[in-house]
């Protein structure tokens, strides 16, 4: 019997149709852009292991990147070293703050919260079909001048 593909999610039918062989998941870049990061507070991906990735800080204002790739298969569900899970249906991506980013003489052990479920599933599929960036990008400063914590809503998603 063979498994449905992503083609039964609206919009989903590019390159999902051709990954059965590959145990229905298919590879997508992604990169995450916090706009407007706290100067000289050190931020870094969290590993799967809980260590910190690719730390780096800002130093005059200038924006973070941080590059990753996910597995989705169909659902889509969300796989893979960064990829972090919440309930049946939650997933998400942990950006590192300050003492739990490396840096340990920062005032701040904080982390940010970046859902990745809730992405357009016609964005998934042009990122998968065309083999481009998915970014989504952040505001690395909150209301009070102090670095961004917690559950932080993209200002914008796109493909490059």
């Amino acid at each position: 019997m063979a498994k449905a593909s992503l083609a039964i999610e609206p919009g989903l039918n590019c390159r999902y149709k051709n990954i059965m062989a590959r145990l229905d998941q298919t590879d997508v870049r992604m990169r995450i852009v916090i706009d407007r990061p706290v100067i000289g507070v050190m931020h870094s991906l969290q590993a799967g292991n809980n260590a910190v990735l690719d730390p780096h800080y800002s130093e005059t204002g200038e924006p973070l990147a941080f590059d990753f790739s996910v597995r989705i298969a169909p659902g889509p569900k969300f796989f893979g070293e960064q990829v972090r899970r919440e309930g049946p249906t939650r997933r998400f991506v942990y950006i590192r703050i300050g003492q739990s980013a490396g840096d340990a003489a920062s005032p701040w052990s904080r982390r940010m919260k970046i859902d990745i479920h809730d992405i357009d599933p016609d964005l998934l599929d042009r990122a998968a079909c065309e083999g481009r960036i998915l970014e989504t990008r952040v505001n690395g400063t909150g209301a009070d001048g102090t670095p961004a914590c917690a559950t932080l809503r993209p200002v914008a998603r796109r493909l490059i």
